[in-house]
């Protein structure tokens, strides 16, 4: 008598958490990401990020204020973890509706084809023609400076990028007999797009919305750089590294600390997005 050994296969699901956890850039990103979030959602301030005194403006970096004063007085490290929260929390809200619009016109005019895909197409390389931030700035001025018109802003023009990709990946799939299969077995269109569709652009898009949310947080610095973003006197990096630059070569801390904020941000999302791209294997 001869026995026979029955192998269990892991769930898609645990397969892709034990490919995550082997995957080294993808933990540099997330635990860069979970502090940083930590951060910008406790914010542990030593000191009331908006309190002056002006008897130690520009002091340096010291045992009483880490990162020094500004040039009324305020802590910076107060500020700067202060700005933590501001500006991730815009880059991630003004992220939410260009990746569900993107993702929903590039699924549908992808599948669909024909004079609505010819369209889109029009429309997504007259918005790649102009330089992405030049359009952002454009916006926020007719729309108003502010957290208000950073959001129209992109809002109006980050759907651009998902569209695109999305579209892509889209018209590729729909190229293969499985999504003709799934059509001719009965599927109503609806079914094929959401069940078929969705679940195989999802991961590119998630990767896609990571770089996004980075190049939404450099342009909210640089509209708070230019005076069009976050207004005084609520804690912002981009208004801090502004503040900063005329004491640059002497009071160096004012500007450099905020700046290095910026990048610290900047490299989780960087190595989380291509983390992800590396578990999903779309690179």
């Amino acid at each position: 008598m001869t026995g026979t050994a029955t192998r269990t296969v892991p769930r898609p699901g645990v397969r892709w958490l034990r490919r995550a956890l082997r995957n080294p850039t993808l933990i540099a990103g997330a635990v860069i990401m979970l502090v940083v979030l930590a951060l910008a959602v406790f914010s542990p301030t030593p000191y009331d990020p908006f309190a002056q005194d002006l008897d130690h403006g520009l002091d340096p970096p010291s045992p009483a204020h880490w990162f020094g004063t500004d040039q009324l007085g305020r802590d910076i490290l107060s500020r700067v973890v202060a700005a933590t929260g501001t500006d991730l929390r815009i880059a991630v809200l003004a992220a939410v509706v260009p990746f569900v619009v993107g993702l929903a016109v590039g699924l549908v005019s992808g599948y669909a084809g024909g004079w609505l895909d010819w369209i889109v197409g029009r429309v997504v390389d007259t918005f790649v023609a102009f330089p992405f931030y030049v359009l952002v700035i454009v916006v926020v001025f007719a729309a108003g400076t502010g957290e208000r018109g950073i959001y129209v802003a992109y809002a109006l023009v980050g759907w651009i990028s998902y569209a695109r990709v999305i579209r892509a990946k889209t018209r590729s799939l729909c190229r293969q007999g499985w999504v003709e299969a799934a059509y001719g077995g009965g599927l109503s269109h609806t079914r094929v797009v959401g069940r078929h569709l969705l679940p195989n652009v999802l991961p590119q898009a998630v990767v896609l919305l990571m770089t996004e949310i980075l190049l939404i947080m450099v342009a909210v610095v640089t509209l708070g750089y230019l005076g069009l973003g976050v207004q005084p006197p609520t804690p912002d990096w981009g208004t801090m590294i502004s503040d900063g630059q005329l004491f640059l070569t002497t009071k160096w801390w004012v500007s450099t600390l905020p700046g290095l904020a910026v990048v610290t941000t900047g490299v989780g999302l960087s190595l989380l997005g291509d983390g992800l791209a590396d578990v999903w294997r779309l690179r």
